[in-house]
């Protein structure tokens, strides 16, 4: 069943019209997102299942493509749908932080990391290069990796930042794993990264490791 098919007032999406998308469970902004279900399966249910199914709505945004198309009733178009509205949400997080000090917003430049990099099921290495006035000059996914790490060479890291002209950067990764503290590998490779860049006179305001739903920062624990 459709959303459009449900009794006036009785859906998902009058609820968001009357109420905001706020006063809307996971299950019900999942299944607007959906808008439709299959035979005896409105869209709730469906969104219900593969809540259970990958362990909540981070669980089913950071789903392989495969696994998401192995559930009955999500085809190309549906998955299509979750992940441009993943998209839209990363580049209104980075937009938000772009117009402004990232170090007067690090929530936002948080959530952001969030969206970035947290749907990413292997490691991902980035970096926001910011200009003078702390504002982001460029987002970029530097070193790739496994489940379990990904090699990090300063050398390109301050390459990248000469080419961009930054004069400071905050460094980003996740750990897949979903636990956010550092490894000892996190620690030496901030302070090769610090030691390296410090020679070029650029500022390392950060390194936020991503886990699910949480983030450790070296800056906060005082490891910088």
């Amino acid at each position: 069943m459709s959303i459009a098919g449900w009794a006036p007032g009785e859906g998902p999406r009058d609820k968001l019209l009357e109420r905001g998308a706020q006063a809307l469970s996971d299950a019900e902004l999942l299944a607007v997102l959906l808008h439709t279900g299959y035979r005896d399966c409105s869209s709730l249910d469906m969104a219900r299942n593969l809540l259970i199914e990958f362990v909540g709505l981070s669980g089913v945004m950071q789903a392989a493509q495969a696994s998401l198309l192995a559930c009955r009733g999500v085809g190309p178009g549906k998955y299509a749908q979750l992940q441009a509205a993943q998209e839209l949400a990363r580049r209104q997080a980075l937009q938000t932080i772009s117009d402004s000090d990232v170090l007067s917003s690090p929530s936002e430049t948080r959530r952001f990391l969030q969206y970035h990099l947290g749907a990413h099921n292997r490691e991902v290495f980035s970096c926001l290069f910011l200009d003078s006035q702390h504002r982001v000059l460029r987002c970029e996914d530097l070193f790739f990796g496994t489940l379990d790490g990904a090699a990090v060479y300063p050398r390109e890291v301050a390459v990248r930042a000469l080419q961009y002209s930054a004069a400071a950067v905050i460094f980003a990764h996740n750990h897949p794993s979903g636990v956010a503290e550092p490894s000892s590998a996190d620690r030496r490779i901030t302070e090769r990264l610090c030691s390296a860049l410090a020679l070029l006179d650029i500022r390392v305001l950060d390194h936020i490791i991503i886990g699910r739903g949480r983030e450790f920062s070296f800056a906060e624990e005082g490891l910088l």
